[in-house]
């Protein structure tokens, strides 16, 4: 097709790959979507409910009738990836939905999941990521530590379980590109200062399962990553490294005031004073919302979770009789 004077919001990546920019919330930057428009075209990612009109309107404008899309495939099933699929899977009938088994059953009931994120955003929840619709069961295919989806023409997406983010994450590499679809697994990438910022909310954020999977990701040498947040990068060792050496910096930042007096409040402090700091200004409005869904808060907590879930842990050996 032709890829002159594509819309805005629509980039064209090669090899009949495009970054669409889903527009959370109305604002830009923020959440890619990607359509391979192969033999078997597949959307990876869809971003939010309220994104789910732009993403349809720009499939659409790529060429693809309703029942052109062969799959919809979300790297994991937090709001920002997955709260469309539901939406998506209605505009798009004859689309299988494919996610790893920790999340499927989510996608077809989201009460469980909406119940739990309208505690954690209140009444910011419908503004940034709307009301998740049920996904057909029959349609939902769940894979485990690794799986396929068929592009068409001999090409794949190999599917790769890489918890660390969620426990229900998995990054995706294209066969014939050699491109990683890494979901939030490497963090967020600002395409305009190249810093990499992690991404660790709770509850299931795990420092070794993140390392874990980085290394698995430089195993697999991909050709490009391909960011949720935002955008495709070419850089892949150095990017992979930086964002490793990120995640580390803000767990120990917040090692170092674990356990003090207003344990949460200083180690948000700190990491604003002493990580945050050394990042490049972003755009005005797109930084306002990667700070609620990526900032010092958001991700201080889950990492003071998860050095409370290492000490219950440890604590639980110590209360274990040894032998003899």
């Amino acid at each position: 097709m032709d890829v002159s004077g594509l819309p805005e919001g629509i980039t064209y990546l090669g090899d009949d790959v495009f970054a669409i920019d889903t527009m959370l919330a109305g604002y830009p930057g923020v959440v890619s979507a990607y359509l391979i428009r192969s033999e078997r075209p597949c959307v990876v990612e869809v971003g939010t409910a309220g994104s789910a009109s732009v993403l349809h309107g720009a499939i659409s404008r790529l060429g693809l009738a309703a029942e052109d899309l062969a799959t919809i495939v979300v790297t994991h099933i937090h709001l920002d990836h997955a709260g469309g699929t539901g939406d998506m899977a209605a505009v798009f009938p004859d689309a299988e939905i494919v996610v790893h088994e920790r999340g499927a059953r989510h996608l077809a009931d989201p009460t469980r999941l909406m119940n739990s994120a309208a505690m954690v955003w209140g009444d910011r929840l419908e503004t940034l990521f709307g009301h998740m619709r049920p996904t057909e069961a029959a349609r939902i295919r769940a894979v485990a530590e690794t799986g396929e989806i068929d592009l068409g023409g001999g090409r794949r997406l190999v599917s790769h379980y890489a918890p660390g983010h969620a426990k229900h994450h998995m990054g995706l590499v294209d066969t014939a590109t050699g491109d990683l679809y890494v979901g939030d697994a490497l963090g967020v990438y600002n395409p305009l200062t190249g810093d990499v910022r992690p991404a660790t909310p709770p509850p299931d954020f795990d420092l070794d399962a993140c390392l874990r999977t980085l290394r698995l990701f430089g195993d697999i040498e991909p050709r490009r990553l391909m960011f949720s947040h935002f955008g495709a990068v070419e850089t892949v060792p150095e990017t992979i490294g930086r964002a490793e050496a990120e995640l580390r910096l803000w767990v120990e930042t917040v090692r170092e005031s674990h356990g003090t007096v207003g344990d949460l409040d200083h180690a948000i402090a700190m990491v604003r004073d002493k990580v945050m700091a050394r990042y490049a200004p972003m755009p005005e409005r797109a930084a306002g919302v990667l700070d609620t869904l990526a900032g010092a808060e958001t991700n201080v907590s889950g990492i003071v979770h998860w050095l409370e879930r290492l000490e219950a842990e440890q604590a639980g050996k110590k209360d274990v009789p040894t032998e003899g």
